[in-house]
């Protein structure tokens, strides 16, 4: 009993195909009531039609293991990008079948029905592709892959169930990382990342070198030259080993929504792929999380495990539904930065009064080090402010949006008035920014 349990209920499915020839059949036998003839015609199309079905539940039964197949997922899924999920499935039959796959992507993704049809020759194998966007850090759990074949007349399916569980963690965007990285490093022009001219000798010096044509005649070294009696240059490089740390605002003005993720997640991609881009550039990169109190301290350091070591703080970053508290993070600034260090500070400051309450403490702040604060612009609210008026309501939701969008201007003014480097960005456009300020202070010497 068990046996026919196993292969009636677990593996046997009747597809709808069966049940529009039964149909059919049963359309005859009620024209056979009053044509005879097609009573003797119905009675031929049921022994027919048992028999192809009982044919088809034989030879789908026959191989134990009827289908191989494989699904591949990056790993670690790269929260707020398209990440790819490949499925493979390979035909063991010694025939043609029809397969319908369906598989079990995790339910934060809250995909349907997610399936896939084709039809395999024996031995042959197919690849089906979708794209999954996580938009929350943590654990995504897939399932097993469901596959249903058929032959024939597909009267009959049977299961397949390609074992491939699996848990695999959504990590701060890798994607981004890499893209910015190739970005920075080209040595061609690319959108968004400017090549910014360098002002002066701002770097420390290398070496001394012949001069070869191109170089600047203003580093000619004329003791060094004397000496060889030939023309010798000094020849810098990039200074490095200069301290750089992201610290990220973990309050709840920061849990604000954009296209899916939240102004935290945007802060945590774009800290990733900064903080790649300084330690390629021979830079320290370093993190500090705060909200109400102090969370994540991260020393600045550009050894080998650095990275890995700031990719593993922030996925494990939550918002915390309180107040930020800069003067507590100013003592810890104090207390874990030593030396003067270049501070990329990620939060959102919504009013001029709220810059008014900080501000002491932000000027403080720049004195020891260089600060950059890095705010954001909110993009719904400027096209609330473009929108032609059409009735009163309009006026007052334009008028609202243009003053809402002012007072971000007016506290990205004061904050300069006091010396203070800052980039007021949209959340798209907030990585980039974050990287084009980097370089811009690097190539002016200012770190």
């Amino acid at each position: 009993m068990r046996f026919l349990y196993n292969i009636f209920y677990k593996r046997l499915y009747l597809t709808y195909e069966f049940f529009i020839v039964l149909l059919g059949i049963a359309v005859l036998f009620v024209f056979g009531f009053i044509i005879p003839a097609f009573f003797l015609i119905a009675q031929a199309c049921l022994a027919l039609f048992l028999a192809i079905t009982l044919l088809e539940f034989v030879i789908l039964q026959f191989v134990k293991k009827p289908i191989a197949g494989t699904r591949d997922v990056m790993n670690p899924l790269s929260v707020g990008d398209d990440n790819r999920v490949t499925i493979r499935i390979k035909n063991r039959y010694n025939f043609k079948v029809r397969i319908i796959v369906y598989d079990n992507p995790p339910y934060q993704l809250q995909l349907r029905d997610l399936k896939f049809k084709a039809t395999l020759a024996s031995g042959d194998s197919k690849q089906f592709e979708y794209f999954i966007h996580p938009t929350d850090r943590g654990e995504y759990h897939f399932g097993d892959v469901y596959v249903y074949c058929s032959t024939l007349l597909h009267l009959v399916q049977r299961k397949a169930v390609v074992k491939k569980t699996q848990k695999i963690p959504a990590y701060p965007s890798i994607i981004q990382m890499k893209k910015y990285e190739l970005k920075v490093f080209a040595k061609t022009a690319v959108t968004g990342i400017k090549k910014i001219r360098r002002l002066g000798h701002n770097n420390e010096f290398e070496q001394i070198k012949n001069y070869v044509q191109g170089d600047d005649i203003r580093t000619v070294n004329w003791k060094a030259t004397s000496r060889m009696n030939s023309l010798m240059v000094n020849q810098y490089q990039d200074e490095r080993e200069q301290q750089v740390y992201a610290i990220i605002d973990k309050s709840r003005s920061m849990r604000m929504p954009f296209n899916d993720l939240t102004l935290l997640d945007y802060a945590i991609n774009s800290t990733l792929a900064f903080s790649n881009v300084c330690m390629r550039k021979g830079d320290k990169a370093g993190l500090i999380t705060f909200s109400d109190k102090l969370g994540t301290k991260l020393a600045a350091d550009r050894s080998k495990n650095q990275l890995s070591r700031i990719m593993e703080a922030l996925y494990h970053q939550r918002t915390r539904f309180l107040e930020a508290n800069f003067e507590m993070l100013y003592h810890g600034i104090r207390n874990h930065i030593k030396g003067r260090s270049l501070i990329m500070l990620y939060t959102n400051i919504e009013s001029e009064y709220s810059l008014k309450r900080i501000l002491p403490l932000l000027r403080r702040i720049n004195q020891l080090h260089v600060l950059v604060v890095i705010f954001f612009e909110n993009t719904e609210v400027s096209k609330t402010a473009q929108i032609e008026p059409k009735h009163v309501r309009d006026i007052y939701l334009k008028t609202f949006a243009e003053k809402y969008a002012m007072d971000k201007k007016k506290v990205a003014l004061e904050l300069r008035k006091n010396g203070i480097q800052t980039v007021l960005t949209t959340p798209e456009d907030l990585t980039i920014d974050s990287i084009n300020k980097y370089l811009e202070l690097k190539a002016r010497g200012v770190i």
